[in-house]
């Protein structure tokens, strides 16, 4: 069975589906290379990305402590938004703990790194299948989504982390202190990494936004009108995206999505009234 034309030097060619799956298969081995470089390098200055980089939120030097402390004092929010700095002593509770803990980092930080050759080679693989008018208005999305996706991961990294973090850290159940918290580094880990990747893909929205009202399945009219249950659906995200349940950090991460998904209606108004410019003009 022929599927979407490849265009090979001056015509085009039909791919079978047996093609289109040796053409994904060439892709996904790309970028996966992409991510083992990324994840070797990582793995080579594991101990400076240790101690510079991944206990960053919980380090009391860390710089968004003293940053949203002054921005506090600044909004004269007194210490709302001042952290007392935590004192957190992680632990390995198995022989290679350590070992697939920095395994598990580095593959992690390859993926990081790697995301806008991966999307890249995502985008090369779809290309061909779109129509020309369409491709004219996809410049430059390769920067879009990339630009959004390290926004929210930084978002993740240097608020929403310091925020959860402190929290569950200084948490302490009971009042005779009989409950010690001593999190392993492989618990540390997953709750960075969910944190970072899944602000870094919420923040998709707008771009998501634009590709589905360009291919016809959404409508700025549908999005003004499902407002209130966006509301609901952004707070349930920022209950799964951030693992602490203080109002605090959720309240941090339901106001960026909020933002970002009026962002969306706008991009999709832009987009939709484009289209039905263009199309009124071929109808003349």
């Amino acid at each position: 069975m022929a599927l979407f034309n490849r265009s090979a030097g001056e015509g085009k060619e039909e791919m079978t589906f047996i093609d289109h799956l040796e053409e994904l298969r060439i892709h996904i081995i790309r970028s996966v290379i992409a991510i083992l470089v990324g994840a070797i390098v990582i793995f080579i200055y594991r101990n400076w990305i240790f101690d510079n980089v991944i206990v960053g939120p919980i380090n009391k030097n860390f710089i968004s402590y003293k940053v949203l402390c002054d921005f506090s004092h600044w909004a004269h929010l007194g210490d709302a938004l001042c952290m007392p700095p935590v004192e957190v002593t992680m632990q390995s509770t198995t022989f290679g703990g350590q070992f697939l803990s920095s395994i598990t980092m580095a593959i992690v930080g390859g993926i990081i790194i790697a995301f806008p050759f991966i999307f890249w080679e995502f985008w090369r693989f779809v290309k061909p299948a779109l129509k020309e008018k369409e491709l004219k208005n996809t410049r430059f999305i390769i920067f879009w989504v990339s630009f959004f996706f390290f926004i929210g991961a930084a978002f993740g990294y240097f608020l929403l982390g310091p925020f959860t973090f402190n929290f569950l850290a200084g948490f302490q159940l009971g009042t005779e202190n009989m409950i010690v918290t001593k999190p392993t580094f492989s618990d540390y880990l997953d709750n960075l990494t969910n944190i970072i990747l899944g602000c870094g893909l919420a923040f998709e929205l707008p771009v998501l936004a634009f590709i589905l009202t360009k291919i016809g399945l959404l409508t700025p009219g549908f999005l003004r009108e499902t407002r209130k249950y966006a509301v609901v659906v952004i707070l349930i995200v920022a209950a799964f995206i951030t693992p602490s349940p203080d109002w605090m950090s959720q309240l941090i991460v339901f106001i960026p999505l909020w933002m970002l998904y009026e962002l969306s209606i706008l991009v999709s108004a832009r987009v939709y009234k484009k289209e039905q410019t263009e199309a009124e003009a071929e109808w003349d």
